[in-house]
This record gives structure tokens, C-alpha cells and sequence, in this order.
């Protein structure tokens, strides 16, 4: 098990930008696809991101798509999230999670709460 602790939430007015950071424990990182998801009060929790274990494929979901970037430092054992040009309904908690390597999230962090006020 990877123990995942996310950082960097916080309240920023639409337009501006926040850096989420995800701390991974272990010394194989490096080895393991890693996402982001967020949950909004009311809804489901929705894929945001992924990045493959180099760091050379990134993906997103339509609406970050030009706004956010995904990357990740695996001396640091860390991923990351660049938010930018918010908007208020970016407003959710933001997860990170390990990929198994089947397809599926194991190991979710704690989340950290973002607010985009209008």
C-alpha cells in the first residue's frame, strides 16, 4: 500500500491558478501510473487527470483540457497538478490516486479542498 497525501487546496477567485501537490511513501513510485479526481458537494467523483510512470503521457478530461497540467518528479515521489485560469465549478475536492496497473485506482489520498469563488 502507498500511502498519498495531497497539499495545496485553497480558495482563489475564477481566473486565478493553485498547484496541487500529491506526496507519495515508498520507494517505487517511479513504477506506477498516478490520476487526479475531484467530487463536487452533490456529484460523483470525477476523473481529472493521469500521468503514465515517466511522465510522458498525460491525460485529461475535457474540461481542464488547456487549463490544467499534470506532472510528476519521481526523485521527489511527488505528482502534481497545475491549475490554471480556474473557474467556479473547478470547486471540489481534489484526490490522487495510484493506478494498479489494471486499469483501476488503488491507494486515494485524503483529498484537499478547492474553491473557485466567481
Amino acid at each position: 500500500q502507498v500511502q498519498l497525501v495531497e497539499s495545496g487546496g485553497g480558495l482563489v477567485q475564477a481566473g486565478g491558478s493553485l498547484r496541487l501537490s500529491c506526496a507519495a511513501s515508498g520507494r517505487t513510485f517511479g513504477s506506477y501510473d498516478m490520476g487526479w479526481f475531484r467530487q463536487a458537494p452533490g456529484k460523483e467523483r470525477e476523473f481529472v487527470s493521469a500521468i503514465s510512470w515517466s511522465g510522458g503521457n498525460t491525460y485529461y478530461t475535457d474540461s481542464v483540457k488547456g487549463r490544467f497540467t499534470i506532472s510528476r518528479d519521481n526523485a521527489k515521489n511527488t505528482v502534481y497538478l497545475q491549475m490554471n485560469s480556474l473557474k467556479p465549478e473547478d470547486t471540489a475536492v481534489y484526490y490522487c490516486a495510484r493506478n494498479s496497473g489494471g486499469g483501476s485506482y488503488v491507494d486515494w489520498g485524503q483529498g484537499t479542498q478547492v474553491t473557485v469563488s466567481s
